[in-house]
């Protein structure tokens, strides 16, 4: 009783989200499996795309599916459905799945393989990991460094590409040959070969300083660890200490009027523990002491702590 139908009716500006994996349509097989982030981007087709030419693709932690894919379409939903309501005062129902989102997000992805400029297939050896920003593009990938730890190329542009092969002291005909086939496909291996030879010679952090500052668009790959004490982050206050000093981004995009707060870092704002509020929400909407102290004795509310090893099916029962 407290779907988009009935809580429609008592308030026609209802803004109603549904984040799904599969979605609310489709085939009702489909549309009721359970499944993850891993398994939403393999039926929406970009899983294909991801990781390397010989190996079968390679999930990147649940970034597309869940947080962007999912989370982040629906937050950008609920925003153009309050825009809308502006005009019309009506509310609508949000269908965000992640089917949907990573392949959304992923639209380039879609428009390069149309265009025949992506190369991809279900089949290992069929193209990922060969196109020009999966890493088969040698001036678009990282490279290991003498110390074990790696860079990261992103020289797309001639431009920027010149200057990649000025600082890593190629020159005269080498350097000439690298600018005339940066583009060829072709070249590539050999290109990779010689660049990877190159980054072997020397620290990740003696690249770091030859390359800080130019725009061959090399930069350290950082440790998180090592992220939050880089000078750049530590300047534009990209983290801060969590509640239990643990490290966590700070709000962003960052706005010029109205910034987010970090919870742990303003008075008076902390994080809840789980649970920690439930009898004074429960009362707030109408439920006595005795029904809440049930519901505890149900296990069908409490701390993570109390509710921990309760089976779901077991709990829905009881419900």
């Amino acid at each position: 009783g407290l779907g988009p139908t009935e809580l429609m009716k008592l308030n026609k500006g209802l803004i109603y989200g549904r984040m799904t994996g599969f979605g609310q349509g489709g085939t009702p097989q489909m549309r009721d499996m359970a499944g993850h982030d891993i398994n939403y981007l393999a039926v929406s087709g970009i899983l294909s795309t991801l990781g390397t030419n010989d190996k079968p693709p390679n999930p990147p932690i649940n970034l597309l599916g869940d947080f962007a894919g999912g989370g982040l379409t629906l937050a950008t939903g609920v925003l153009l459905a309050l825009l809308e309501r502006h005009k019309s005062g009506q509310g609508q129902v949000i269908d965000a799945a992640m089917i949907d989102g990573a392949n959304y997000v992923s639209t380039f992805v879609f428009n390069g393989i149309a265009q025949g400029g992506w190369r991809n297939g279900a089949a290992v050896g069929s193209g990922a990991g060969t196109n020009l920003l999966d890493g088969g593009a040698p001036f678009y990938r990282t490279y290991l460094c003498s110390d074990g730890r790696s860079v990261a190329v992103g020289a797309i542009e001639r431009q920027f590409f010149s200057e990649l092969v000025r600082g890593l002291g190629f020159e005269g005909d080498t350097a000439s040959r690298l600018k005339r086939s940066q583009m060829d496909h072709r070249k590539w291996p050999e290109t990779h070969k010689l660049f990877e030879q190159s980054f072997l010679t020397k620290t990740r952090d003696e690249w770091s300083d030859i390359f800080l500052g130019r725009d061959a668009c090399v930069t350290p790959v950082l440790s998180v660890e090592e992220a939050e004490k880089f000078e750049h982050n530590v300047k534009r206050d990209v983290f801060f200490e969590g509640p239990q000093g643990n490290l966590e981004p700070c709000a962003a995009p960052k706005l010029s009027r109205t910034p987010g707060i970090n919870s742990a870092t303003s008075e008076g704002i902390s994080f809840p523990d789980p649970g920690q509020h439930s009898v004074e929400i429960l009362k707030s909407i109408g439920y006595n002491m005795d029904t809440i102290q049930a519901l505890y004795g149900s296990h069908i509310i409490g701390t993570s702590e109390e509710l921990e090893g309760f089976e779901d099916d077991e709990a829905t029962s009881k419900l």
